[in-house]
């Protein structure tokens, strides 16, 4: 009983000290305070931050700070892992803004806050005074700021989630996120000097690039705030520097715009009003900081000049739809002579580390550092794909592994397309600070026996060609290649491609002229600020594919997808002379384009001669004697010149005009497409530029 009531009597000091220790709120906890009593953690934080600051900040070139005195604000937070997050600067120059986030990047991770021995988020308002002697050492008429916590946690703290959800100030995070750079090849001139520059251990071949790859050597949102215009009305803001909806809050950001591809046109070889009517929706943004996601929907209709009418058209598919409009997807009938070719695109990345980033999508990839690609280009329709990037040390590791249609009659079975399998895998590894070298190898294979998706090919360590002798060597299509660039020096560099789709050293060596010489090559050079003429690329390719080069045996084991190639929009048999000019000024751009080729197509008498890569080889005149341009043979000349005007940097949103000039030539008219005919198309038009047209056919 005695025992009882001395129970009784302490029990209220027993309850007040649980109180006081499970309610009790710890500050953030650096390295140099983990000895100090918990008592003066607040005053470690404050001097060991403040010691940080002053001994890190870099006042930014061109601030002369000697006569200024004034305060830069702050407000960050420590998160529940220790990391310094930046939520909002204040600066008489956005220079000092910019200085501000660099030196909190540099703080080391810390024990974070903790509430009832929880960790917490836990948010701070702080002042660097400027000069920075002011910051340790106030003078006599200033009183030290500590750096004051602004968020407090109460036992109220789960009923007050609701309430306690916030936005943000935005700030935009799509720069420096797992988040694809859109396969444009004007985007991508912004920035391919920035990342050839000698001594820089990038890897540009294996497309699209993430922002973040990119941002060391160029940064979008610091880019994208030179052009922007003093705009202070909500219209002038969202139509000339701004996404559409923006929203971001502790975890999470997001950005939907609306988009377009408006085009108007003159076709006056065939008398034809061309036009494009294309409305999208682009939703993106992240969860965390290794989560991004990006889609977009669109909805087209269009009718175009006439040859690339007759070319969609004659890529049709099974099933009674008209064409396949090329690099978008299957068209209907729309109104007199157009079409209308709905399409989605979309994708997941994910980045569990800094060595790896994970995609599932449906889109498009391309491997090379030319125009054209011999390997793997954005030439066809979107497909499904799983996407793996391992980087490290000096190395890049591409695995990628996609679903491909056949969509001909002839090998549609029961009302549905064929399906195939493609994976592939691409090693860049920098030999010197100079030279680059990519080894790449591929296979096609179909979904025979009920076969499905072979699990063999999901090793990503392993050699293809020694599976596809395992499983049979008409159960796949194997193709090899290499790589390599050269830079010269930081305004001049050169690249190649070596393809080879049938390794058989003999009739690739034999000087027979083996239809099983499969071998493409291709040779480039790009000089950057040409002639000293800032932002001025100048660019000359030239590629070259023997006859039954991407074409098989069996028929649905080519190297396309939806009757288009997976690699040179011409197939094979062809050898193509290409020269650019690319230049820029602030939001102004312009590009001219010549390209002379030489092709060789069939003739009508059924014969193969190795140009159709959806043709059988088993078809061909003869197994040797095959030459380069064999067969029907066209000429063709293509210029272009278009002259535009970005005008939202921040969703690529573009006005232009373009002028082209297609002269085609061929021996013996065999159809709509492959057939004599000069063409001049005039269009103008506005689009929010996401993917490459290509009217180079």
């Amino acid at each position: 009983m005695k025992t009882f009531y001395t129970l009784f009597l302490l029990l209220p000091f027993l309850v007040c000290a649980q109180t006081a220790t499970t309610s009790s709120e710890r500050y953030p906890v650096f390295n140099e305070c983990e000895s100090v009593a918990l008592s003066n953690l607040e005053n470690c934080f404050d001097a060991t931050l403040k010691s940080f600051i002053y001994s890190n900040f870099q006042i930014p070139d061109g601030i002369e700070t000697k006569d200024l005195k004034t305060d830069v604000t702050v407000i960050f937070e420590v998160d529940t892992e220790g990391i310094f997050n930046v939520i909002y600067t204040e600066a008489v120059y956005e220079e000092l803004q910019e200085a501000t986030l660099a030196v909190f990047e540099k703080l080391p991770k810390i024990q974070p806050a903790s509430y009832n021995s929880r960790a917490i988020d836990m948010q701070f308002r702080m002042p660097i005074k400027l000069p920075l002697s002011r910051m340790l050492n106030p003078t006599i008429n200033e009183v030290d700021e500590p750096v004051k916590a602004i968020t407090t946690v109460s036992p109220n703290t789960i009923k007050n989630e609701y309430d306690d959800v916030e936005v943000r100030p935005f700030k935009n995070r799509q720069a420096s996120s797992q988040i694809n750079i859109p396969l444009s090849h004007e985007v991508y001139s912004r920035f391919d000097d920035d990342m050839n520059q000698v001594g820089t251990n990038n890897h540009t071949a294996s497309k699209p690039l993430l922002y973040k790859e990119v941002q060391r050597y160029y940064d979008f949102e610091k880019e994208n705030k030179k052009l922007h215009y003093d705009k202070s009305s909500w219209f002038g803001r969202k139509f000339f520097n701004e996404h559409l909806i923006r929203l971001q809050g502790k975890d999470y950001w997001f950005t939907l715009d609306v988009a377009a591809d408006l085009q108007l046109g003159r076709d006056l070889d065939r008398d034809l009003t061309t036009y494009n009517n294309t409305r999208a929706a682009v939703f993106q943004g992240g969860l965390g900081k290794n989560l991004n996601f990006h889609t977009v929907l669109y909805e087209s209709q269009g009718r175009f000049a006439g040859y690339y009418n007759d070319f969609a058209r004659s890529l049709k598919p099974d099933g009674g739809n008209p064409a396949i409009i090329p690099g978008r997807g299957i068209a209907k009938e729309f109104g007199e002579d157009a079409f209308d070719y709905p399409i989605a695109t979309g994708y997941l990345s994910y980045s569990p580390s800094k060595f790896f980033n994970v995609q599932f999508g449906h889109g498009k990839n391309f491997i090379g550092d030319g125009y054209r690609s011999l390997l793997l280009s954005d030439n066809a329709s979107p497909y499904p794909y799983f996407k793996l990037n391992t980087t490290f040390w000096k190395l890049k590791y591409t695995n990628t592994w996609m679903s491909l249609r056949d969509v001909r009659p002839a090998v549609t079975a029961d009302g549905s397309f064929r399906t195939k399998y493609m994976a592939n895998h691409y090693l860049s590894i920098n030999v010197t600070k100079r030279l680059n070298i990519g080894l790449f190898e591929n296979v096609i294979w179909e979904n025979d026996n009920d076969r499905g998706f072979d699990l063999n090919y999901l090793n990503p360590v392993i050699f293809y060609r020694a599976i596809e002798f395992s499983t049979g060597s008409r159960g796949g299509n194997a193709i090899i290649g290499l790589t390599g660039k050269y830079k010269w020096s930081d305004s001049f560099n050169t690249y190649a491609q070596l393809l080879i789709d049938e390794f058989s050293s003999g009739d690739i060596t034999g000087g027979e002229g083996s239809y099983k010489n499969k071998i493409g090559y291709q040779l480039g050079i790009k000089y950057f600020n040409a002639f000293n003429v800032p932002n001025l690329i100048v660019q000359a390719e030239y590629n070259q594919v023997r006859p039954y080069t991407y074409s098989h045996n069996s028929i649905t084991l080519n190297y396309g997808h939806n009757n288009q190639s997976q690699a040179h929009l011409w197939g094979a048999n062809f050898r193509e002379y290409i020269g650019i000019l690319r230049y820029k000024h602030k939001r102004y751009y312009g590009l001219g384009k010549l390209i002379y080729g030489e092709r060789g197509f069939d003739f009508k008498d059924g014969v193969v001669y190795g140009g159709n890569i959806f043709t059988s080889e088993d078809d061909r005149p003869a197994d040797n004697g095959n030459n380069l341009l064999q067969g029907n043979k066209a000429t063709s000349f293509y210029g272009e010149l278009e002259l535009g005007y970005i005008i939202n940097p921040a969703t690529n949103f573009k006005v232009y005009a373009t002028a082209i000039y297609r002269d085609f030539s061929v021996d013996e008219d065999v159809s709509d497409v492959i057939q004599t005919q000069n063409t001049v198309w005039l269009n103008f038009g506005v689009r929010t530029d996401l993917f490459n047209w290509y009217y180079d056919y």
